[in-house]
């Protein structure tokens, strides 16, 4: 029977090279793979595509997803199983492979719970999926934030600025604390970790009365402002609380103290697009062919982990039972370099 494939909530760097490993793997013990086109309203919809290896070919270093996502989820928008379940009948899929972040592999838990066969595959850049070292699309973000960093930071020398950057994660601050210390940040600011504005302000006034007139701090998203308070945008069309904008109260707030020039920019959905890595592109495609291959034993309620050097079965309520955040150890190695 048919092996289904779907990616669901927001797209990211690597979504493809994981898509032609399960299609890989799959086929060549004969069996058939069913894409699932546009996420989990694709499967509610009945919106199915055969894959096989033409499919596939030369996909492994594009960014974005040839089958499409979004973010409606059957639970939140549907029934639930009664969503999905005649569907999945009428595409006779046996077993269904779901690539996708903690939202999206907690539905997929919640399917799982009732008697469907699933497969999961972390990605997200946020990196917050618990069980595995890395998730899917992490380290292509990182990389596209350090060479924005790269490039801030000759203008912000030019100016005599401080430049605060903005970076995805949600709640976690893996993204911000990771390429920061990579690119050099002379602060981070992280959920995980209390931010003092005012010691904040006194480092950077002497920092630039040594005689380095420019700065560079990184923000998460989800880092607390001036006020204490997460900054939201309300929320979107699925129901579903956007965070961010954090960056414009905290450059305010360090122009105020400092009496430096601020400057803030929010890199936002750059993060998430173009061509994945190099360690992404392989990632990817390990993940996809443990994936197809637990798949193919007949393994369900399960998600692959990379786990030091190897791609490892976890279970799947389990990686996503919470939220998986920074290590703050990070942080602390980070750290040894504000001055």
């Amino acid at each position: 029977m048919p092996v289904g494939i779907l990616t669901a909530g927001g797209d990211c760097p690597g979504l493809n090279a994981a898509i032609r490993g399960v299609v890989t793997r799959v086929i060549a013990e004969g069996e058939d793979v069913v894409g699932v086109e546009e996420g989990w309203r694709g499967l509610m919809e009945g919106r199915f595509s055969g894959l096989g290896r033409d499919e596939v070919r030369g996909i492994i270093g594009r960014g974005g997803t040839i089958l499409g996502t979004s973010r409606m989820d059957p639970y939140e928008h549907g029934s639930g199983l009664a969503s999905v379940s005649g569907t999945l009948a009428e595409a006779d899929i046996e077993t269904l492979v779901v690539i996708g972040g903690d939202g999206s592999l907690r539905t997929a838990g919640k399917l799982a719970a009732e008697g469907v066969p699933i497969v999961g595959i972390p990605k997200t850049i946020d990196n917050d999926i618990g069980l595995t070292d890395v998730s899917l699309g992490f380290h292509t973000a990182v990389q596209i934030v350090v060479d924005a960093i790269d490039r801030l930071t000759t203008t912000a020398e030019a100016h005599n600025r401080i430049m605060v950057v903005e970076v995805m994660g949600r709640t976690t601050g893996w993204i911000a604390a990771v390429a920061g210390m990579a690119g050099g940040a002379e602060a981070i600011l992280v959920p995980e970790m209390d931010g003092d504005l005012e010691a904040l302000s006194d480092r950077l006034v002497a920092r630039h009365q040594a005689g380095h007139h420019y700065s560079i701090v990184v923000v998460a998203e989800g880092a607390a402002g001036p006020g204490g308070e997460v900054k939201t945008a309300g929320v979107d069309a699925f129901g579903f609380t956007r965070i961010g904008g954090v960056g414009e109260e905290i450059a305010a707030e360090l122009e105020e103290r400092t009496g430096f020039e601020a400057r803030v920019m929010s890199l936002g959905y750059l993060q998430r697009g173009g061509a994945p890595t190099a360690f992404d592109r392989v990632l990817g495609t390990r993940f996809g062919i443990k994936a197809g291959e637990l798949a193919m034993e007949g393994r369900r309620d399960v998600m692959v982990a990379a786990q030091g050097r190897e791609i490892v079965p976890v279970g799947l309520l389990d990686a996503c039972s919470e939220v998986r955040h920074l290590d703050t150890r990070r942080f602390e190695e980070a750290s040894w370099f504000f001055a």
